[in-house]
Order: structure tokens, then sequence, then C-alpha cells
């Protein structure tokens, strides 16, 4: 039986020559990478040298203690630090649970459908959306209610509804104090936040539970277990590590962001802490831009770079905690 003939019985081909030139290229190309990534690298560093010179010696107690003042020395970042943490922590009371209800119902028992296929195709979508953006659909839902509760709007005339002269309502339900739209309230950044973060929660929480063995599901399924018990027994203790990593990440995301807040009217300036989550608020990113701003050396320098400073030491915080709880849950299961 005649052989089948090979390209190089026709157009011989130095094979020696072609891997040495294949591995030629392949060493070029690492290079560019490590390059790339050793440049990107020195700026950092180099970003840092420069903000830690500049920030260092302006680390004082009344940077933390003190409120925005109009002399560099007395002034401090008191309101934004609690304002961050208030929005952080109202961030991550509304992300947590609809996110990872979200995966879990995408995972476990959502059919595979075209409604699901189009919801993870908007889903994954999301998650690469403009902050800003997420900032001009909070000021619009959140903090204007789409201007139904203005005095001239239909919504008020048709209901008859008690609204102030610039709009809007307040009362109270089992004694806690709500006011309609919520304006430029800490409630209302939190939920502006919380849409910006929600994609990459989500997103996060579902890649945690589709690691998870489908020997564990199938184990449980066997001993008759139901679906809930499964997913809450079983499936959620296992996948836990990977979604509070991915939470917490996203927080970190939430808390350096600065376009949002400032379309939804976050203030430059507020001489107070917040006595409720209906007051206005400034935060961290707010306030290092505010200094930036300012044409005084003191603010525009040395104040903002030790404000990058806090800023960075809570961020790397919040990593480190991701890092330990994933640790720990890790070794439960």
């Amino acid at each position: 039986m005649a052989s089948i003939p090979e390209a190089g019985d026709f157009f011989p081909v130095d094979r020696e020559r072609l891997m040495r030139r294949k591995r030629r290229i392949g060493r070029i190309f690492e290079i560019t990478l490590v390059f790339c990534t050793l440049f990107g690298l020195l700026m950092l560093v180099a970003l840092m040298v420069d903000v830690l010179i500049e920030g260092v010696p302006w680390l004082t107690p009344n940077l933390i203690n003190n409120y925005h003042s109009r002399y560099p020395e007395q002034a401090g970042m008191k309101s934004a630090i609690v304002g961050s943490l208030i929005i952080l922590g109202l961030t991550a009371l509304f992300s947590f649970p609809i996110g990872v209800g979200t995966a879990i119902y995408l995972e476990e028992y959502a059919p595979r459908n075209a409604l699901t296929a189009f919801i993870n195709t908007n889903i994954s979508n999301l998650a690469g959306v403009p902050s800003i953006v997420y900032g001009m659909l909070g000021l619009a839902v959140f903090g204007r209610f789409f201007g139904l509760l203005r005095p001239d709007s239909w919504l008020v005339r048709l209901l008859d509804l008690p609204v102030g002269g610039r709009g809007g309502l307040e009362f109270f339900v089992l004694g806690l104090r709500i006011v309609l739209p919520f304006g430029r309230s800490l409630l209302a950044g939190g939920l502006t936040m919380t849409l910006l973060i929600l994609p990459i929660v989500i997103i996060a929480s579902r890649e945690a539970i589709r690691a998870v063995p489908n020997s564990i599901r199938e184990a449980a399924y066997g001993l008759g277990a139901t679906r809930w018990q499964v997913v809450s027994r079983q499936v959620l203790p296992v996948a836990m590590p990977g979604i509070l990593t991915g939470m917490i990440l996203a927080l970190s995301r939430a808390m350096g962001e600065s376009a949002p807040l400032i379309i939804m009217g976050a203030f430059t300036y507020v001489p107070f802490l917040p006595r409720s989550i209906w007051d206005q608020f400034t935060a961290m990113p707010i306030q290092i831009y505010n200094w930036v701003t300012l044409p005084q050396e003191e603010y525009r320098v040395h104040l903002a770079a030790a404000g990058i400073i806090v800023l960075l030491v809570i961020l790397l915080s919040m990593n480190a905690l991701a890092v330990y709880l994933r640790n720990r849950f890790e070794k439960r299961v």
C-alpha cells in the first residue's frame, strides 16, 4: 500500500530552522510581557513613593479627628471617613442578599432557556458599564424618583398627595422616619453603590457556586435531601469563601469610586457626622478630589496625599480581611 506523501516531500522544509524561529518569536513575546509588567509596577512604585513622601508628614491625629478647615494644618476628613464607612455598610447590606440570592437562583433553580441566557448576557454587560452611568441612574431613581413626587407631577395630582413646596413625602412606619424621594442622603448613595457592584457580586458568587463539585450535590440528593437543603447545607458552605472574597473586592471598588457620588450630589464640605441614613454626607474620594482642586499646595499636594494613604490603608485592610475569611472558611470545609 502506497504511503501518503507529506508536504516536505514536495516543498523541502528545514524543520530545525523553523523551530528555532518559533522559539525566538516566543522568547521575544515573553520578554515584551515581562517588560510591560515591570513598567506598570515601576510606575506604581514611583506613584506610591511620591504619595508617601508628600503625605506621611501630614498623617496627624487632626487628619482623622477634625473636619475640613480653611487652615490646612487643622483640616481633617472625619466626616468623609465616617460617610465612606456608612456607605460601605449600606452597600454590603443591600448587595449581599440580592447578589448571592440571584446567583443561587441562576445556578441552582433557573431553567436553561432563552430568558436565562438573556439575563446572563445582561449581567455580564452591566459589569462593564462605566460607574458614572450608575451615578446618573441612581440620581434619577433614588435621588429624584423620576420626578414623580414634584408638586406639578401627574401622580401627585391624581392621588392628591400632601407634598412640600419642593416635592417629597415624609411619614413614619413603625416609628421609622421615611423620606421620599431619598435626595442627597446616605441611603441614596448606598443604593447607588449597590447598583454599581451588584453585577460583580453576582458574577463572583456564581463562579464560586459553580466551582462546587457536582458529586456533593448528587450525594446529598441520594440521601433524600431537598434542593434547598442541598443548597443551604452543602453548596453554600463550600462556596462561601469565594463569595466573601468577591464581595469584599467589590466593596473595595465601591470604596474608591467618586464619579457616582459626585453625580448623586455628595457634598464636599460636611462639618458634622450623619445621625441617620437621611442626612447629607461626603466620602473620602470626594474629600480627596476637593483638596486636589484647591490652589494651595498644602491641600493640593500634601493633604490630598495623606488622604490617599488613609484610603489605601482601609482598602488594603479590606483585602486582608478577604484573605483571612477565605482561609478561615476553607479550613472549616
